[in-house]
């Protein structure tokens, strides 16, 4: 041992001498603690009884399982009574065995049942087959995806379009996509809740404005410049989008746009449009909102829409220019994750377009026929109409509601009961309550929800199945509802 070791020993051991006795009694406690830690073990072993086969059988017939879900009270039970429908639901349609007006579908341009349409994707189908099992960067891309897409494009007349399998999932996977946590979305109240589910997606900052009130918006900009003024630091990296639609299924307006256009300049904003409603209904081509006021289509940043509506086929696009749209290729989770269009949809949407852009007074003519349902559902005793008037679908709310949801639902059920049996087929318009984030001003009231197309006819014979409903319901009085009714109505 070396001299050097030797003194440190000593050391060591004349400190332990000169060390008070507590100190040494302490340490000797840590050191015999550790050493049980170290040997002793860490359970205990329960001694167990063999039970016998009868006590097994016993212990399973009393155990019983926790439910998955809490249980709702009886006025909450969802409703399991669906209206099932037999063959394509075109301007007639056959609900629970019985063949109706339809006033409940989509189908605003009648494409659902159009022969070339089904020619097309029954061609597409024997050659491409059923599905497509793969997301598009995992051999899901057809050719057919690469022209539907060119096509969208160059009839949307922007740079470059995307497609997604579901309608739904489109604005809800575009949102996220460009807008994260940190940044600020401005959003119309009355939006649909495929937006409402992009924006919860985003974790962004969201700040709702009241239903087509651009003052009030503008108010909600003035307030974020002043706040952006004491951190212009943040501000600088902080992005800022407002999300519209074109044409609004929850209240069946139509979005300023102009207006919202003049907002994006003067306060640096990127607007993104949905216009699942207004693609292929407005404009004189329908290109939507953008044409129908005449709005250079370059302003606008993001523009959606679902092929679910006009184009009577499945899934959803966006186009816009071109880094804007590429940028979904790899954040668009409906785009990565899902597996690719159907190809035989892919072809259908494809013809559709084709017929689209053959036939141009078509958008014309629905319009018309829009005017028409909308002129000859108003002034139904008990019922308020809400929507525009060259909008494809309307509401129908009760006049003066019982102060009950409940009630006033059931009461809409019932006249939907009653339409069906005199051939007219109507829907409520039904909402996920607790999940919405707001419920926009048309919610408030329960409504049914009327669509229009093509080949609507006999909408006065309609009207009246609804007139004569809200009498025998007791909304008006007999004798004015019978003067109402004394002139024969004209078939539409």
């Amino acid at each position: 041992m070396s001299s050097g070791q030797q003194w440190v020993l000593v050391e060591m051991v004349q400190a332990f001498y000169e060390a008070p006795a507590y100190h040494l009694i302490l340490e000797g406690i840590l050191i015999l603690w550790i050493f049980r830690l170290l040997f002793s073990k860490t359970y205990k072993l329960h001694e167990t009884s063999k039970l016998t086969e009868k006590e097994k059988e016993e212990l399973i017939e009393e155990w019983q399982p926790e439910p998955l879900i809490a249980p709702l009270p009886s006025k909450q039970q969802p409703s399991v009574k669906y209206d099932v429908v037999t063959g394509p639901p075109s301007h007639r349609i056959i609900v629970n065995g019985r063949e109706c007006i339809n006033f409940a579908s989509f189908n605003f341009l009648g494409l659902l049942d159009h022969e070339q349409i089904k020619q097309k994707a029954l061609a597409s189908l024997k050659k491409y087959g059923v599905g497509t099992c793969g997301p598009r960067g995992f051999y899901g891309t057809f050719d057919v995806h690469l022209e539907l897409e060119s096509r969208l494009a160059n009839f949307m007349k922007t740079e470059e379009a995307i497609i997604y399998s579901y309608g739904f999932a489109t604005i809800a996977s575009a949102i996220p996509a460009y807008s994260k946590r940190g940044d600020i979305i401005f959003v119309d109240e009355a939006a649909c809740f495929s937006i409402q589910k992009g924006l919860q997606a985003s974790r962004s900052i969201i700040k709702y404005f009241k239903h087509n009130d651009f003052d009030d918006l503008e108010r909600l900009l003035k307030e974020q410049e002043q706040e952006d003024q004491k951190n212009p630091r943040k501000a600088r990296v902080t992005r800022k989008f407002v999300v519209v639609e074109g044409l609004y299924i929850n209240t069946a307006d139509i979005c300023p746009l102009p207006e919202l256009v003049n907002l994006k300049y003067k306060y640096k904003l990127r607007i993104f449009l949905e216009e699942s409603m207004s693609f292929g209904v407005l404009g004189e081509h329908g290109r939507g909102v953008t044409e129908h006021f005449g709005v250079n289509i370059d302003d606008i940043d993001l523009i959606s829409a679902n092929m679910e509506n006009a184009m009577a086929s499945i899934g959803g696009f966006c186009c816009g220019r071109s880094f804007v749209i590429d940028h979904q290729r790899l954040s668009g989770q409906g785009y990565c994750f899902s597996a690719s269009l159907p190809p035989m949809l892919a072809a259908a949407a494809i013809e559709a377009l084709n017929i689209m852009e053959e036939n141009p007074d078509i958008f014309t003519i629905l319009r018309e026929k829009c005017s028409h349902v909308h002129k000859a559902l108003c002034g139904i005793p008990g019922l308020k109409l809400v929507g525009e008037p060259f909008s494809p679908a309307l509401h129908l709310q009760l006049e003066r509601g019982s102060g009950s949801r409940d009630s006033d639902m059931q009461l809409l059920r019932s006249i939907v009961d009653h339409c069906l049996e005199k051939h007219v087929a109507l829907t409520i318009a039904r909402y996920l309550e607790r999940e919405e984030r707001l419920l926009p001003p048309a919610r408030y009231d329960p409504s049914h929800r009327n669509t229009c197309f093509l080949e609507h006819g006999r909408v006065e014979e309609s009207k009246l199945v609804l007139e004569k409903n809200t009498t025998q319901k007791g909304w008006v009085d007999d004798g004015w509802m019978q003067q109402q009714c004394e002139e024969p109505l004209r078939h539409g």
